[in-house]
């Protein structure tokens, strides 16, 4: 497979290496022939707008330079955050809603998802926290802010 949307049952975008992606869903996996960067980007295009247009976006409402999470499509609120700099070939992106928990065991770290599922990824547990929060933020912020809409 080579084109693939990110959709509500995205979990997680798992670099292998810079031609190869894991995508992990609520009830499979996909193999796709691109790197992660591809499938943001190519995703962000889908839903109307670019990778860069996102990151902007983000960094506007965050006030911060770099890590930055995104909002892949705005209705169905799909905000996802890298597990490094997006720069490097290893960063993979997790979905904010569907992350339970990031826990650490014999130096390794984990991220659980609500549907039961656990997959390695190689960041500390305190980073992955971090960007847990700053993505939390980026949601909080943007839901404030339709909120005031709505009631103007």
């Amino acid at each position: 497979m080579n084109n693939y949307e990110i959709n509500e049952n995205t979990m997680a975008v798992i670099s292998i290496n810079s031609n190869e992606t894991k995508v992990v869903e609520k009830d499979r996996e996909y193999y796709i022939n691109t790197s992660g960067y591809n499938i943001m980007d190519e995703s962000c295009q889908y839903f109307g707008s670019s990778y860069q247009g996102r990151v902007d976006g983000s960094r506007a409402i965050l006030n911060a330079k770099y890590k930055l999470p995104i909002v892949v499509e705005d209705t169905n609120n799909l905000i996802f955050f890298p597990t490094e700099s997006p720069e490097l070939e290893s960063c993979s992106w997790l979905s904010l809603k569907d992350v339970l928990d990031v826990v650490e065991e014999n130096n390794e770290t984990f991220i659980l998802f609500k549907n039961g599922v656990r997959i390695s990824v190689n960041v500390s547990k305190f980073s992955l926290d971090n960007q847990i929060l700053r993505a939390s933020r980026l949601e909080y912020m943007l839901r404030s802010r339709r909120t005031m809409l709505k009631k103007s």
